[in-house]
């Protein structure tokens, strides 16, 4: 076949069989004798395949890794889909999250655009929770245990929704402005409970509070008011375990007091509830929330038993 002819048959313009073959994905079988290509007929499918696989959105140094690859047991087609696939996962996030964050813009009044503008210009896109991160591991104790400073992370950092409404894009950008501002004083507030209890203490602390949260996990989503239990309990003793302590009632009251002079974070989980409630879904409860139901709690047994 002419160039024209391969160029007709597969549905191709003659200036895209030219740009293949230059590039060597596409060999000539022979040269007339007036110096035009000539091809055989397994260029056709060759020409058809590269199409489709362009078409797919491959580049041409996969799309040449496949080809050499063709027939051979190599998976190079495979991989390259799956590639191509998480790529295109990530840019369908940064378009949803866009279109979120234009809606945000649309629907929120004159005087409140350019807050929000500098607000969701700020975050990349898509999201990363890098930021989020770094906040807390600048308030997390010095040399806590990696295994322990993840698992804490985990539970701490919302993932952005892939497919958010406004609300959660505007939530998430608060999260981010929230945790690069500079903090008064310049040293992030630390608990007392850190200094006291050290790394390796603290990683026994968080794992049980995470305990203590599970347990109280089902009381929030039930709606109950505050009261004394097993989730109570654990959350004293992951504490107790921290200073040193017994649970008696002694240390009930001291505990109390120390947690009300401590710092909190009550806007961080906040805002982190709704990243993380599905638009008309119904939240679930974030380590804050649960930690301010059983310092309620602790407050609560402490009056009952006074």
């Amino acid at each position: 076949m002419s160039i024209g002819e391969l160029a007709a048959r597969a549905g191709a313009t003659v200036k895209t069989v030219r740009f293949y073959s230059d590039r060597g994905l596409l060999p000539e079988t022979s040269r007339s004798g007036g110096g035009h290509r000539r091809y055989g007929h397994q260029a056709l499918e060759r020409l058809r395949l590269i199409r489709s696989l362009r078409a797919l959105g491959l580049p041409l140094p996969e799309v040449r890794r496949v080809l050499e690859d063709e027939g051979a047991a190599g998976g190079v087609l495979e991989d390259a889909v799956a590639v191509r696939l998480r790529e295109l996962g990530g840019e369908l996030k940064a378009l949803r999250w866009r279109e979120a964050a234009l809606r945000l813009v649309r629907e929120c009044p004159p005087a409140e655009q350019a807050d929000r503008l500098r607000l969701i210009g700020a975050v990349n896109v898509p999201p990363s929770t890098a930021p989020l991160a770094r906040f807390w591991r600048a308030w997390l104790p010095p040399r806590m245990p990696a295994r322990a400073t993840s698992a804490f992370l985990e539970v701490a950092v919302p993932q952005p929704p892939d497919e958010p409404d406004p609300a959660q894009v505007l939530a998430f950008a608060r999260l981010h402005a929230m945790t690069t501002a500079p903090c008064p004083g310049g040293r992030r507030p630390q608990p007392e409970v850190h200094r006291v209890a050290g790394a390796p203490g603290a990683a026994a602390l968080y794992a049980g509070l995470n305990e203590a949260f599970e347990l109280a996990g089902p009381r929030l989503r039930q709606a109950r008011d505050p009261h004394p239990g097993e989730a109570l309990d654990a959350y004293v003793a992951a504490y107790g375990s921290a200073y040193g302590s017994r649970d008696t009632r002694p240390f009930r009251r001291l505990l109390a007091a120390r947690l009300a002079a401590g710092p909190r974070l009550d806007r961080y989980w906040e805002l982190t509830a709704v990243v993380l409630t599905p638009p008309g879904g119904r939240p679930e409860p974030t380590p804050g929330a649960a930690d301010e139901w059983l310092r309620a709690a602790l407050e609560r047994d402490n009056a009952t038993a006074a």
